[in-house]
């Protein structure tokens, strides 16, 4: 049975990033829905012991179409806000240090440049989705960024995603109305880089 992430803040800890309402909705309906119907439609196609990542992996061995597409969107649901709930809280915010930090200075140039180029991707993804900071199977790190619940797992890529920035209006509009770009500005203040270099360091370590 899937489980949703328990935060370790309160729905008002994020403020003023992210306001109350906001995280409430998103966390206790949004989050809730999705593991709630993961559950249910895991359990009818046999995989309710499967691993998250796994049935992602391997959603082409669904053989109902029906079941398939609901697997993925509430799956990837599931396993995209339990991401991005996990890697931001209310001491976030400044750069990353450690082996993170260094990669990330080799392959984007600077801290800056990677805040540069990860929001135009949360910025650009036309409607709803994600932007991503992944490492791939040679322990590289690359951006992307993918439309509804689908994310690096689900599209095939090979790569671990470690720290997401959510687009969809739900994440954002209370408090920001259609101003994305100030929420994803914003976004940065709030990112837990304790939290995204224990990810990295577990995607390396595979």
């Amino acid at each position: 049975m899937f489980h949703q992430y328990e935060l370790k803040y309160g729905y008002g800890d994020l403020e003023p990033t992210i306001d109350a309402l906001t995280m409430e909705t998103h966390y206790s309906k949004h989050l809730a829905t999705y593991t709630k119907k993961l559950n249910e439609f895991a359990q009818k196609a046999g995989i309710e012991d499967m691993g998250i990542t796994k049935i992602l992996e391997s959603l082409y061995t669904i053989k109902d179409e029906k079941l398939r597409t609901d697997i993925r969107n509430n799956g990837g649901g599931f396993y995209n806000h339990n991401l991005y709930f996990s890697i931001i809280g209310p001491n976030g915010g400044g750069e990353p240090s450690g082996e993170l930090g260094e990669k990330m200075k080799e392959t984007f140039g600077s801290f800056q440049s990677f805040k540069d180029q990860i929001s135009e991707l949360a910025l650009c993804q036309f409607g709803s989705g994600y932007a991503w900071l992944s490492v791939t199977p040679k322990k590289e790190l690359v951006l992307s960024k993918t439309c509804n619940q689908d994310n690096p797992i689900s599209l095939g890529t090979g790569n671990t995603p470690i720290l997401n920035i959510d687009v969809w209006e739900h994440a954002y509009y209370l408090k920001y109305k259609n101003m994305r770009v100030d929420y994803v500005n914003n976004f940065f203040n709030i990112i837990d880089w304790s939290a995204v270099e224990g990810y990295y360091q577990k995607a390396c370590s595979k």
